[in-house]
């Protein structure tokens, strides 16, 4: 269960000091998880946004994620409904964490172009053995972005912790907008 961190880090070590990050963005695959027989995200699609969910609101960050806000699929909101709220949730978060999803997930590869676009600093948990599209693998080249490679995310929470230290403190270093 080994798990690393990549991407250029401007020579910012991990700082358990670092200022405290408020609000985050978790966005992942959601659609293609739902089972088709009942709507729902089954427990195993479900498990690593709720963990993450939970390891971050355990520090007091406030969490913005869509499974959960639609019931993991029993609460399905509208194209129209979704879709601003989304956008204006990762305008508002200090900082976008994202599983991109392998197969690439479409929804998510939005809202990863959007919280670059909104020049947010952004983590991008990758599984190890997958493959992700040159975009996501080469997004660091145009925004402040820490990969976290992981094999078992609970294992990675330390990795993803130090990861998003890093992306904000570098963030905040080059004088970037929140």
């Amino acid at each position: 269960m080994t798990t690393e961190t990549t991407a250029p880090t401007a020579g910012l070590p991990a700082d358990p000091d670092a200022p405290a990050v408020r609000s985050l963005f978790l966005a992942g695959p959601f659609i293609q998880l739902l089972d088709p027989a009942t709507g729902e995200m089954p427990d195993e699609a479900r498990a690593p946004f709720d963990l993450l969910i939970k390891h971050f609101e355990a520090q007091g960050i406030s969490v913005h994620n869509a499974h959960r806000r639609e019931a993991w699929g029993a609460e399905l909101m509208s194209p129209e409904q979704c879709t601003g709220l989304d956008q204006e949730e990762i305008r508002k978060a200090e900082v976008f964490v994202a599983l991109p999803g392998s197969p690439p997930s479409p929804g998510t590869h939005v809202e990863v172009g959007w919280a670059s676009a909104f020049d947010k600093p952004i983590v991008l948990l990758l599984e190890r053995g997958r493959e992700y599209t040159f975009l996501v693998q080469g997004l660091h080249t145009v925004a402040t972005v820490e990969y976290v490679l992981y094999t078992d995310i609970a294992a990675a929470l330390p990795a993803v912790d130090g990861a998003v230290r890093r992306a904000v403190a570098r963030h905040r270093e080059a004088g970037r907008r929140e």
